[in-house]
């Protein structure tokens, strides 16, 4: 593709490659340039992808896309904002692929994976083909592609879509992130649909205020045209200041589009009543959680904003399975105890996952988890204390330690459990610490294991571990 096709829609300040050159590809890791590669150089908050222009172009670089105009003679093509650039240009390269589905994108703090797995299921059974990028995987219709996070950078994304779009998808569901949308991963990208699931403590890291990571995920609602959000949540309002989109509503609490009665909260299973201004259908869905209302309402919703009745919508929910990785069980043939793992690493998806085990567990609630190292260390005591506050015993272990001492993380925990008489054992260990609780469960008692859901790792000093916490459970059983 010629350099200028490849900037199209893109204001140039200024340049020195000639516009007519045939790019064979496009890079932003000078480790994967290769001859004849547009480079791009991103600055990043981590990194700044300027200072890799040299070996970018020791490796062949044709030109270079930037916003700092390098020195010597290199041929680049200067821009006001590079990650913004790289959406833009993704999208030329792969041909607008979104603009030949039906978008649809989910952002909040707990709730997007199962969010968007059960709407990917209402609109197949609806006779749709369905692309999903999220945080368990990536899937192609029934193909699923791994992925390393939430919402890939912009040129991934954009390969994304546009092997969607080769496969036949109609719509495409996915999770986008806070850092996605302000770091413009999703740049460019307009949505049928947005839907807000709630906002609560996480990635303070890299927001550093509440206040910011709300004005992060409200991006996506000045690029969509309809928004599907929380009536109950408190942050709505203000992630609504500015949105550009219709708005429309779902709750429990307040007053909305779209309403839950008469909810039932059972071990294997929720149910409700979905109620408009003119209908009330009811609904059942087979994965239990009280939060599990909410995923269910805004699905029902947003399907509704694509044209899905409610009736409809019900009908698809009844027939689906359960979302890896949230409120899973495991299978423990023999034992009378139980086992389940969840996703839940914040202080809300804590609290949430326990009252809710705690709604059915016939004896005791038994919270396995720790907190991921480099990552905000504020949330630390509050996960202690809402383990302590709300479960009958609390094993504390580790999680993905990263770069930081298990023990230093575990330490951060402690102190939020002081003064609490709630019983607890810290194994630092986290298979020997799983091995402890299935030890010392008791006839009727439900093992929470929190923090690892859908992942089959543990990451330590940036090496990847295999842990999936199905295998140790079912290992430990044979043996």
């Amino acid at each position: 593709m010629k350099l200028k096709d490849l900037l199209q829609g893109l204001p140039v300040l200024s340049a020195t490659a000639d516009l007519e050159m045939e790019i064979s590809a496009v890079s932003y890791d000078s480790r994967a340039t290769r001859p004849g590669d547009l480079f791009v150089a991103m600055t990043g908050f981590a990194v700044d992808g300027h200072t890799f222009i040299p070996k970018a172009i020791a490796a062949g670089a044709a030109a270079v896309l930037c916003e700092k105009i390098p020195g010597g003679d290199v041929p680049y093509v200067q821009v006001a904002d590079s990650r913004r650039a790289l959406a833009v240009v993704g999208a030329n390269w792969f041909g607008h692929p979104a603009e030949e589905m039906t978008m649809v994108a989910v952002t909040g703090t707990n709730g997007k994976t199962s969010s968007t797995y059960l709407l990917k299921f209402v609109l197949e059974q609806t006779g749709a083909k369905v692309g999903l990028i999220g945080t368990n995987q990536n899937m192609i219709g029934d193909e699923v592609i791994p992925t390393e996070r939430t919402t890939p950078e912009s040129f991934e994304v954009q390969r994304l879509f546009a092997q969607m779009r080769d496969a036949g998808c109609t719509h495409v569901v996915m999770e986008t992130s806070s850092h996605a949308l302000c770091l413009d991963r999703v740049y460019g990208v307009k949505y049928a649909v947005g839907i807000f699931t709630n906002l609560t403590q996480d990635h303070l890291d890299f927001h550093h205020t509440m206040k910011e990571y709300c004005d992060a995920k409200a991006i996506l609602f000045r690029n969509c045209a309809v928004g599907v959000c929380n009536a109950d949540d408190p942050w709505t309002d203000r992630l609504l200041a500015e949105a550009t989109c219709e708005k429309r509503f779902y709750g429990v609490k307040n007053k909305a589009d779209l309403r839950a009665e008469t909810a039932e909260l059972a071990a294997d299973h929720i149910a409700f009543t979905a109620v408009t201004d003119t209908e009330r259908v009811p609904v059942r869905v087979n994965i239990p959680g009280g939060f599990m209302v909410y995923n269910t309402l805004d699905v029902l919703l947003a399907a509704q904003a694509l044209g899905i009745s409610l009736g409809k919508s019900a009908e698809a929910l009844a027939r689906v399975a359960q979302v890896k990785g949230r409120v899973e069980v495991v299978p423990t043939p023999g034992k009378d105890y139980t086992v389940l793992i969840d996703y839940a690493h914040s202080p809300d998806g804590l609290e949430n996952v326990l009252s809710s085990v705690k709604g059915f567990a016939k004896g005791r609630t038994i919270a396995l988890f720790g907190c991921g190292g480099d990552r905000d260390r504020t949330k630390r005591p509050k996960m202690g204390a809402i383990a302590a506050e709300i479960a009958d015993f609390v094993v504390v272990t580790t999680d993905n330690p990263r770069t930081e001492q298990p023990a230093d993380i575990i330490a951060d925990i402690l102190p939020g459990m002081e003064g609490s008489t709630t019983p607890y054992v810290v194994i630092e260990d986290r298979v020997e610490a799983i091995h402890w609780a299935m030890d010392h469960a008791a006839a009727g008692d439900v093992i929470v294991l929190c923090g690892k859901g859908h992942e089959t790792y543990q990451e330590i000093n940036h090496v990847k571990h295999h842990m999936d916490e199905r295998e140790i459970v079912a290992a430990y059983l044979r043996d």
